[in-house]
Protein backbone atom coordinates (compact mmCIF):
# COMPACT_ATOMS: atom_id res chain seq x y z
CA UNK A 1 0.00 0.00 0.00
CA UNK A 2 2.52 2.62 0.94
CA UNK A 3 4.68 1.50 -2.26
CA UNK A 4 1.25 2.10 -4.35
CA UNK A 5 0.70 5.68 -2.40
CA UNK A 6 3.96 6.62 -2.99
CA UNK A 7 4.29 5.80 -6.79
CA UNK A 8 1.25 7.23 -7.35
CA UNK A 9 1.97 10.71 -5.95
CA UNK A 10 5.48 10.73 -7.62
CA UNK A 11 3.20 10.11 -10.80
CA UNK A 12 1.24 13.10 -10.07
CA UNK A 13 3.96 15.28 -8.77
CA UNK A 14 6.19 15.01 -12.18
CA UNK A 15 3.27 15.46 -14.63
CA UNK A 16 2.15 18.25 -12.96
CA UNK A 17 5.50 19.99 -12.11
CA UNK A 18 6.12 19.05 -16.14
CA UNK A 19 2.81 20.33 -17.50
CA UNK A 20 2.65 23.94 -15.29
CA UNK A 21 6.44 24.27 -16.35
CA UNK A 22 5.79 24.00 -19.94
CA UNK A 23 3.37 26.96 -19.34
CA UNK A 24 5.72 28.84 -17.02
CA UNK A 25 9.03 28.36 -19.72
CA UNK A 26 7.19 29.79 -22.60
CA UNK A 27 5.15 32.76 -20.48
CA UNK A 28 8.37 33.66 -19.32
CA UNK A 29 9.89 33.67 -23.15
CA UNK A 30 6.72 35.64 -24.29
CA UNK A 31 7.40 38.42 -21.49
CA UNK A 32 4.68 37.63 -19.02
CA UNK A 33 5.31 38.16 -15.12
CA UNK A 34 5.16 34.97 -13.19
CA UNK A 35 3.68 35.64 -9.63
CA UNK A 36 3.20 32.05 -8.65
CA UNK A 37 4.04 28.32 -10.05
CA UNK A 38 2.12 26.32 -7.83
CA UNK A 39 1.46 22.23 -7.71
CA UNK A 40 -1.58 21.57 -5.76
CA UNK A 41 -4.27 23.62 -4.46
CA UNK A 42 -5.60 24.56 -1.06
CA UNK A 43 -3.42 25.53 1.77
CA UNK A 44 0.47 26.29 1.24
CA UNK A 45 2.47 23.59 2.99
CA UNK A 46 5.69 24.84 0.80
CA UNK A 47 7.24 27.72 -0.28
CA UNK A 48 9.84 29.69 -2.21
CA UNK A 49 10.52 32.79 -3.80
CA UNK A 50 14.28 33.10 -5.10
CA UNK A 51 14.59 36.95 -5.98
CA UNK A 52 12.07 39.24 -4.18
CA UNK A 53 9.09 40.56 -7.00
CA UNK A 54 10.07 37.00 -8.98
CA UNK A 55 7.86 33.97 -9.25
CA UNK A 56 6.51 31.93 -6.27
CA UNK A 57 7.05 28.39 -5.87
CA UNK A 58 4.70 26.61 -3.46
CA UNK A 59 3.23 23.19 -2.83
CA UNK A 60 -0.29 22.74 -1.75
CA UNK A 61 -2.00 20.43 0.31
CA UNK A 62 -4.34 19.01 -2.09
CA UNK A 63 -2.17 17.01 -5.43
CA UNK A 64 -4.52 16.70 -7.47
CA UNK A 65 -3.95 19.79 -10.18
CA UNK A 66 -1.46 22.78 -10.14
CA UNK A 67 -1.75 26.22 -11.67
CA UNK A 68 0.91 29.31 -12.92
CA UNK A 69 -0.51 32.66 -12.10
CA UNK A 70 0.28 35.15 -14.45
CA UNK A 71 0.14 38.92 -14.06
CA UNK A 72 -3.46 39.51 -16.52
CA UNK A 73 -5.30 42.79 -15.60
CA UNK A 74 -8.59 40.78 -15.97
CA UNK A 75 -7.41 39.22 -12.64
CA UNK A 76 -6.34 42.19 -10.66
CA UNK A 77 -5.23 46.01 -11.24
CA UNK A 78 -1.59 46.19 -13.25
CA UNK A 79 0.31 49.24 -12.00
CA UNK A 80 0.74 50.96 -15.94
CA UNK A 81 4.73 50.23 -15.42
CA UNK A 82 3.60 46.67 -15.38
CA UNK A 83 1.03 46.67 -18.20
CA UNK A 84 3.61 45.32 -21.10
CA UNK A 85 4.11 42.19 -18.81
CA UNK A 86 0.64 41.50 -18.18
CA UNK A 87 -0.71 37.93 -20.00
CA UNK A 88 -4.00 39.69 -21.23
CA UNK A 89 -1.69 42.68 -23.34
CA UNK A 90 0.64 39.61 -25.20
CA UNK A 91 -0.55 39.06 -28.93
CA UNK A 92 -2.89 36.38 -29.92
CA UNK A 93 -0.12 33.76 -30.73
CA UNK A 94 2.13 34.50 -27.55
CA UNK A 95 -1.20 33.99 -25.55
CA UNK A 96 -1.91 30.45 -27.22
CA UNK A 97 1.46 29.23 -27.69
CA UNK A 98 1.58 30.06 -23.32
CA UNK A 99 -1.38 28.19 -22.89
CA UNK A 100 -0.64 25.00 -25.58
CA UNK A 101 2.42 24.74 -23.89
CA UNK A 102 1.47 22.93 -20.79
CA UNK A 103 -0.06 19.68 -22.94
CA UNK A 104 2.69 19.95 -25.67
CA UNK A 105 5.13 19.43 -22.80
CA UNK A 106 3.25 16.17 -21.40
CA UNK A 107 3.32 14.71 -24.91
CA UNK A 108 6.76 15.69 -25.57
CA UNK A 109 7.42 14.05 -21.78
CA UNK A 110 5.92 10.68 -22.53
CA UNK A 111 8.22 10.73 -26.09
CA UNK A 112 11.30 11.18 -23.70
CA UNK A 113 9.71 8.44 -21.57
CA UNK A 114 8.74 6.07 -23.84
CA UNK A 115 12.39 6.33 -25.52
CA UNK A 116 13.86 5.66 -22.05
CA UNK A 117 11.97 2.66 -21.50
CA UNK A 118 13.14 1.22 -24.82
CA UNK A 119 16.23 2.00 -24.25
CA UNK A 120 16.37 0.49 -20.70
CA UNK A 121 14.87 -2.42 -22.61
CA UNK A 122 12.03 -4.74 -20.62
CA UNK A 123 11.96 -8.84 -20.31
CA UNK A 124 8.62 -9.60 -21.79
CA UNK A 125 6.68 -13.04 -22.65
CA UNK A 126 7.86 -14.16 -26.48
CA UNK A 127 3.98 -13.85 -28.97
CA UNK A 128 3.54 -17.54 -28.45
CA UNK A 129 0.19 -18.15 -27.86
CA UNK A 130 -1.69 -20.22 -25.76
CA UNK A 131 -4.68 -22.52 -26.51
CA UNK A 132 -7.65 -20.14 -27.73
CA UNK A 133 -10.57 -19.85 -25.51
CA UNK A 134 -13.57 -21.84 -27.09
CA UNK A 135 -15.58 -20.24 -29.48
CA UNK A 136 -13.37 -16.61 -30.18
CA UNK A 137 -11.77 -15.92 -33.28
CA UNK A 138 -8.21 -17.09 -32.90
CA UNK A 139 -9.70 -20.62 -32.75
CA UNK A 140 -12.28 -20.17 -35.39
CA UNK A 141 -8.49 -18.87 -37.45
CA UNK A 142 -7.19 -22.30 -36.41
CA UNK A 143 -4.37 -21.40 -33.81
CA UNK A 144 -2.94 -23.15 -31.68
CA UNK A 145 -1.34 -23.74 -28.39
CA UNK A 146 2.37 -22.75 -28.85
CA UNK A 147 2.13 -21.14 -32.52
CA UNK A 148 4.09 -17.68 -32.16
CA UNK A 149 2.81 -14.31 -33.88
CA UNK A 150 5.65 -12.94 -36.39
CA UNK A 151 3.97 -10.09 -37.35
CA UNK A 152 0.53 -8.14 -38.09
CA UNK A 153 -0.94 -6.28 -40.90
CA UNK A 154 -4.24 -4.18 -41.30
CA UNK A 155 -3.84 -4.36 -44.71
CA UNK A 156 -2.41 -7.00 -45.75
CA UNK A 157 0.29 -5.39 -47.26
CA UNK A 158 2.00 -3.14 -44.64
CA UNK A 159 3.71 -5.54 -41.99
CA UNK A 160 4.54 -5.09 -38.43
CA UNK A 161 6.82 -7.26 -36.45
CA UNK A 162 5.62 -8.29 -33.45
CA UNK A 163 8.58 -8.72 -30.68
CA UNK A 164 6.52 -9.79 -27.91
CA UNK A 165 3.09 -10.33 -26.45
CA UNK A 166 3.15 -6.65 -25.85
CA UNK A 167 3.45 -5.89 -29.10
CA UNK A 168 0.85 -8.54 -30.25
CA UNK A 169 -2.02 -7.29 -27.35
CA UNK A 170 -1.07 -3.24 -28.36
CA UNK A 171 -1.90 -4.69 -32.33
CA UNK A 172 -5.60 -6.42 -31.12
CA UNK A 173 -5.88 -3.83 -28.71
CA UNK A 174 -5.65 -0.88 -31.60
CA UNK A 175 -7.60 -2.87 -34.38
CA UNK A 176 -10.13 -4.21 -31.93
CA UNK A 177 -11.30 -0.21 -30.89
CA UNK A 178 -11.17 0.64 -34.89
CA UNK A 179 -13.71 -2.35 -35.71
CA UNK A 180 -10.63 -3.10 -38.30
CA UNK A 181 -9.67 -7.06 -39.50
CA UNK A 182 -6.25 -7.91 -38.43
CA UNK A 183 -4.31 -10.25 -40.25
CA UNK A 184 -1.60 -12.37 -38.10
CA UNK A 185 1.89 -14.53 -39.73
CA UNK A 186 1.86 -17.09 -37.84
CA UNK A 187 4.52 -19.86 -37.09
CA UNK A 188 3.49 -23.18 -35.96
CA UNK A 189 4.38 -24.78 -33.25
CA UNK A 190 4.78 -28.30 -34.78
CA UNK A 191 7.39 -26.05 -37.83
CA UNK A 192 6.89 -25.67 -41.57
CA UNK A 193 5.99 -22.86 -43.25
CA UNK A 194 4.50 -19.63 -42.22
CA UNK A 195 0.79 -19.15 -42.65
CA UNK A 196 -1.35 -16.16 -42.03
CA UNK A 197 -4.62 -16.12 -40.96
CA UNK A 198 -7.35 -13.46 -40.55
CA UNK A 199 -9.37 -11.91 -37.51
CA UNK A 200 -12.46 -10.26 -38.39
CA UNK A 201 -12.36 -8.35 -34.90
CA UNK A 202 -15.11 -5.85 -36.48
CA UNK A 203 -17.28 -9.14 -35.78
CA UNK A 204 -16.93 -8.88 -31.89
CA UNK A 205 -18.59 -5.15 -31.92
CA UNK A 206 -16.64 -4.85 -28.71
CA UNK A 207 -17.08 -1.83 -26.47
CA UNK A 208 -14.87 -2.18 -23.69
CA UNK A 209 -11.41 -2.95 -24.22
CA UNK A 210 -11.77 -5.27 -20.41
CA UNK A 211 -10.27 -8.90 -20.31
CA UNK A 212 -13.98 -10.36 -21.73
CA UNK A 213 -12.95 -9.09 -25.12
CA UNK A 214 -9.29 -10.43 -25.45
CA UNK A 215 -10.79 -13.36 -24.53
CA UNK A 216 -13.65 -13.55 -27.36
CA UNK A 217 -10.46 -12.77 -29.56
CA UNK A 218 -8.21 -15.61 -28.29
CA UNK A 219 -4.78 -14.54 -28.75
CA UNK A 220 -4.19 -12.45 -25.59
CA UNK A 221 -2.53 -14.99 -23.34
CA UNK A 222 1.17 -16.52 -23.78
CA UNK A 223 2.25 -19.82 -23.55
CA UNK A 224 2.44 -21.87 -20.35
CA UNK A 225 3.32 -25.49 -19.99
CA UNK A 226 0.64 -27.30 -17.80
CA UNK A 227 2.77 -27.25 -15.09
CA UNK A 228 1.43 -27.17 -11.47
CA UNK A 229 3.31 -24.32 -9.24
CA UNK A 230 2.48 -23.82 -5.88
CA UNK A 231 -0.44 -25.88 -4.34
CA UNK A 232 -2.56 -24.05 -1.17
CA UNK A 233 -3.15 -26.75 1.52
CA UNK A 234 -6.14 -27.66 2.27
CA UNK A 235 -7.28 -27.08 -0.73
CA UNK A 236 -9.24 -28.88 -3.62
CA UNK A 237 -5.77 -29.68 -5.47
CA UNK A 238 -4.13 -29.94 -2.24
CA UNK A 239 -7.05 -32.48 -0.87
CA UNK A 240 -6.77 -34.79 -4.62
CA UNK A 241 -2.73 -35.31 -3.75
CA UNK A 242 -1.51 -32.41 -6.43
CA UNK A 243 2.29 -31.31 -5.70
CA UNK A 244 4.65 -29.10 -6.72
CA UNK A 245 6.10 -30.22 -10.45
CA UNK A 246 3.54 -32.43 -11.67
CA UNK A 247 2.80 -31.77 -15.33
CA UNK A 248 -0.82 -32.24 -16.73
CA UNK A 249 -1.24 -34.55 -19.56
CA UNK A 250 -4.81 -35.01 -19.83
CA UNK A 251 -7.93 -34.47 -17.71
CA UNK A 252 -11.05 -36.48 -18.49
CA UNK A 253 -9.77 -38.27 -21.26
CA UNK A 254 -8.75 -34.60 -23.25
CA UNK A 255 -5.05 -34.16 -24.34
CA UNK A 256 -3.95 -30.95 -22.37
CA UNK A 257 -2.26 -28.39 -24.56
CA UNK A 258 -1.12 -25.80 -22.16
CA UNK A 259 -1.89 -23.87 -18.73
CA UNK A 260 -4.61 -22.28 -20.09
CA UNK A 261 -6.23 -25.07 -21.31
CA UNK A 262 -6.31 -26.26 -17.57
CA UNK A 263 -7.54 -23.04 -16.49
CA UNK A 264 -10.55 -23.07 -18.89
CA UNK A 265 -11.44 -26.80 -17.96
CA UNK A 266 -11.35 -25.35 -14.34
CA UNK A 267 -12.86 -22.58 -14.44
CA UNK A 268 -16.34 -23.70 -16.43
CA UNK A 269 -16.54 -27.27 -14.44
CA UNK A 270 -19.30 -25.57 -12.07
CA UNK A 271 -23.06 -26.62 -12.37
CA UNK A 272 -25.95 -25.66 -10.69
CA UNK A 273 -25.33 -28.52 -8.63
CA UNK A 274 -22.13 -27.90 -8.25
CA UNK A 275 -18.41 -29.42 -9.42
CA UNK A 276 -18.29 -32.28 -11.16
CA UNK A 277 -15.12 -35.07 -10.30
CA UNK A 278 -12.66 -34.40 -12.66
CA UNK A 279 -9.87 -37.14 -13.27
CA UNK A 280 -6.47 -35.89 -14.21
CA UNK A 281 -3.22 -37.96 -15.11
CA UNK A 282 0.07 -36.03 -14.19
CA UNK A 283 3.49 -37.33 -14.57
CA UNK A 284 5.61 -36.90 -11.57
CA UNK A 285 9.13 -37.26 -11.80
CA UNK A 286 8.74 -39.48 -14.87
CA UNK A 287 5.53 -41.64 -13.75
CA UNK A 288 1.46 -41.24 -14.75
CA UNK A 289 -0.25 -40.71 -11.83
CA UNK A 290 -4.23 -40.83 -12.16
CA UNK A 291 -5.66 -38.22 -9.71
CA UNK A 292 -9.77 -37.32 -9.15
CA UNK A 293 -9.86 -33.64 -8.46
CA UNK A 294 -13.00 -31.46 -7.63
CA UNK A 295 -13.16 -28.26 -7.62
CA UNK A 296 -14.63 -25.81 -5.32
CA UNK A 297 -17.23 -23.80 -6.68
CA UNK A 298 -17.01 -19.55 -6.50
CA UNK A 299 -18.41 -16.47 -7.37
CA UNK A 300 -16.77 -14.67 -10.23
CA UNK A 301 -18.23 -11.33 -11.58
CA UNK A 302 -21.85 -12.63 -11.00
CA UNK A 303 -21.30 -16.11 -12.64
CA UNK A 304 -20.82 -19.23 -11.22
CA UNK A 305 -16.89 -20.81 -11.62
CA UNK A 306 -14.73 -23.75 -10.74
CA UNK A 307 -11.49 -23.13 -9.07
CA UNK A 308 -8.59 -25.51 -7.52
CA UNK A 309 -6.63 -23.42 -5.49
CA UNK A 310 -3.91 -24.09 -7.11
CA UNK A 311 -0.58 -21.83 -9.21
CA UNK A 312 -0.88 -23.45 -12.85
CA UNK A 313 1.45 -22.45 -15.87
CA UNK A 314 5.26 -22.42 -16.07
CA UNK A 315 7.16 -19.31 -16.59
CA UNK A 316 6.41 -18.24 -20.34
CA UNK A 317 9.37 -18.02 -22.88
CA UNK A 318 10.56 -14.75 -22.42
CA UNK A 319 12.74 -12.19 -24.95
CA UNK A 320 14.58 -8.83 -23.97
CA UNK A 321 12.93 -6.05 -25.59
CA UNK A 322 15.85 -3.44 -26.19
CA UNK A 323 15.95 -0.52 -28.55
CA UNK A 324 19.16 1.60 -29.35
CA UNK A 325 19.37 5.35 -29.32
CA UNK A 326 17.62 6.47 -32.53
CA UNK A 327 15.32 4.00 -32.86
CA UNK A 328 14.20 3.85 -29.19
CA UNK A 329 13.55 7.56 -29.75
CA UNK A 330 11.82 6.85 -33.10
CA UNK A 331 9.94 4.39 -31.29
CA UNK A 332 9.25 6.60 -28.27
CA UNK A 333 7.67 9.29 -30.79
CA UNK A 334 5.57 6.42 -32.48
CA UNK A 335 4.33 4.92 -29.57
CA UNK A 336 3.00 8.99 -28.39
CA UNK A 337 1.00 9.34 -31.74
CA UNK A 338 -0.52 5.93 -31.58
CA UNK A 339 -1.28 6.34 -27.77
CA UNK A 340 -2.92 10.00 -28.15
CA UNK A 341 -4.73 8.91 -31.30
CA UNK A 342 -6.27 5.94 -29.83
CA UNK A 343 -7.26 7.76 -26.60
CA UNK A 344 -8.86 10.79 -28.77
CA UNK A 345 -10.80 7.63 -30.79
CA UNK A 346 -11.36 6.06 -27.50
CA UNK A 347 -13.38 9.24 -26.14
CA UNK A 348 -15.27 10.00 -29.31
CA UNK A 349 -16.57 6.19 -29.17
CA UNK A 350 -17.43 7.11 -25.86
CA UNK A 351 -19.64 9.80 -26.84
CA UNK A 352 -21.36 8.72 -29.51
CA UNK A 353 -22.13 5.08 -27.30
CA UNK A 354 -19.85 3.07 -29.55
CA UNK A 355 -17.79 2.27 -26.58
CA UNK A 356 -18.61 2.18 -22.84
CA UNK A 357 -18.38 4.42 -20.21
CA UNK A 358 -16.44 1.83 -18.21
CA UNK A 359 -13.32 2.77 -20.24
CA UNK A 360 -12.98 5.77 -18.16
CA UNK A 361 -10.45 5.33 -15.20
CA UNK A 362 -9.69 7.67 -12.37
CA UNK A 363 -6.91 8.65 -9.47
CA UNK A 364 -7.77 4.71 -7.64
CA UNK A 365 -7.62 2.68 -11.19
CA UNK A 366 -4.07 4.94 -11.81
CA UNK A 367 -2.84 4.70 -8.08
CA UNK A 368 -2.77 1.06 -8.38
CA UNK A 369 -1.31 0.70 -11.82
CA UNK A 370 1.45 2.77 -10.47
CA UNK A 371 2.64 0.75 -7.50
CA UNK A 372 1.83 -2.18 -10.16
CA UNK A 373 4.30 -1.14 -12.49
CA UNK A 374 6.91 0.09 -9.66
CA UNK A 375 7.18 -3.30 -8.64
CA UNK A 376 7.75 -4.54 -12.02
CA UNK A 377 10.81 -2.35 -12.55
CA UNK A 378 12.24 0.83 -13.79
CA UNK A 379 10.85 0.53 -17.40
CA UNK A 380 7.38 -0.40 -16.93
CA UNK A 381 7.47 2.58 -14.55
CA UNK A 382 8.09 4.15 -17.14
CA UNK A 383 6.21 2.88 -19.55
CA UNK A 384 2.75 3.99 -17.46
CA UNK A 385 4.47 7.44 -16.67
CA UNK A 386 4.35 7.78 -20.22
CA UNK A 387 0.75 6.44 -21.21
CA UNK A 388 -0.86 8.84 -17.91
CA UNK A 389 1.12 11.64 -19.40
CA UNK A 390 -0.13 11.29 -23.01
CA UNK A 391 -3.73 10.95 -21.44
CA UNK A 392 -3.11 14.10 -19.46
CA UNK A 393 -2.07 15.85 -22.33
CA UNK A 394 -4.72 14.68 -24.56
CA UNK A 395 -7.24 15.35 -22.09
CA UNK A 396 -6.17 19.29 -21.70
CA UNK A 397 -6.12 19.56 -25.16
CA UNK A 398 -9.90 18.78 -25.38
CA UNK A 399 -12.56 21.99 -25.86
CA UNK A 400 -13.70 22.14 -23.05
CA UNK A 401 -14.15 25.47 -21.27
CA UNK A 402 -12.25 24.74 -18.36
CA UNK A 403 -9.53 22.90 -20.47
CA UNK A 404 -6.24 24.37 -22.20
CA UNK A 405 -8.17 23.19 -25.25
CA UNK A 406 -11.16 25.37 -24.49
CA UNK A 407 -9.26 28.62 -23.87
CA UNK A 408 -7.18 27.86 -27.30
CA UNK A 409 -11.17 27.63 -28.96
CA UNK A 410 -11.35 31.35 -27.44
CA UNK A 411 -8.37 32.34 -29.28
CA UNK A 412 -9.56 30.51 -32.59
CA UNK A 413 -12.76 32.57 -32.15
CA UNK A 414 -10.86 35.87 -32.16
CA UNK A 415 -8.37 34.87 -34.12
CA UNK A 416 -11.22 34.44 -36.28
CA UNK A 417 -13.80 37.13 -35.53
CA UNK A 418 -11.02 39.98 -34.70
CA UNK A 419 -12.75 40.36 -30.96
CA UNK A 420 -12.53 38.42 -27.95
CA UNK A 421 -15.32 35.98 -26.69
CA UNK A 422 -17.34 38.29 -24.26
CA UNK A 423 -17.30 38.02 -20.53
CA UNK A 424 -21.05 36.66 -20.66
CA UNK A 425 -20.15 34.08 -22.72
CA UNK A 426 -17.52 33.06 -20.70
CA UNK A 427 -18.78 33.16 -17.60
CA UNK A 428 -21.71 30.57 -19.05
CA UNK A 429 -19.37 28.63 -20.91
CA UNK A 430 -17.07 28.30 -17.80
CA UNK A 431 -20.11 27.35 -15.64
CA UNK A 432 -20.88 24.28 -18.25
CA UNK A 433 -17.17 23.05 -18.07
CA UNK A 434 -16.99 23.22 -15.06
CA UNK A 435 -20.05 20.98 -14.51
CA UNK A 436 -18.85 18.39 -17.37
CA UNK A 437 -15.86 18.04 -15.92
CA UNK A 438 -17.48 17.16 -12.11
CA UNK A 439 -19.58 14.34 -14.47
CA UNK A 440 -16.51 12.89 -15.76
CA UNK A 441 -14.77 12.96 -12.47
CA UNK A 442 -17.72 11.68 -11.14
CA UNK A 443 -17.80 8.83 -13.75
CA UNK A 444 -14.43 8.07 -13.43
CA UNK A 445 -14.13 7.60 -9.66
CA UNK A 446 -17.53 5.56 -10.17
CA UNK A 447 -15.62 3.07 -12.20
CA UNK A 448 -12.23 3.22 -10.19
CA UNK A 449 -14.79 2.36 -7.20
CA UNK A 450 -17.01 -0.95 -8.71
CA UNK A 451 -13.93 -2.09 -10.03
CA UNK A 452 -12.53 -2.23 -6.90
CA UNK A 453 -15.32 -3.85 -5.26
CA UNK A 454 -15.71 -6.35 -8.24
CA UNK A 455 -18.39 -4.80 -9.83
CA UNK A 456 -17.00 -4.81 -13.25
Amino acid sequence: MIVTILAFLLTIGVLIVIHEYGHYRVAVACGVRVLRFSVGFGRVIWRRQPKPGGTEFVICALPFGGYVRMLDEREAPVPSDQKHLAFNRKPLAQRAAIVAAGPIANLLLAVLLYAAANWIGVDEPKSIVARPAAGSLAEAAGIQAGDQIRATSRDGVDWREVRSMTDLRWEVAQALLQKETLELRVAPRAGGPERNVTLPLASLDARELDPQAMRRVGVGEPFSAPTVGAVTRGGPADRAGLKSGDRVVEIDGARIADANDVRARIRTNAGAAGAAPMRWRVERAGSMLELVVTPAVVGDNGQRIGRVEVQMGARPAMTSVRYGLLEGLASGATQTWQMSTLTLKMLGKMLIGEASLKNLSGPVTIADYAGQSVRLGLAYYLGFLAIVSVSLGVLNLLPLPVLDGGHLMYYLFEAVTGRPVSERWLDGLQRGGVAIMLMMMSLALYNDMARLLGLQ
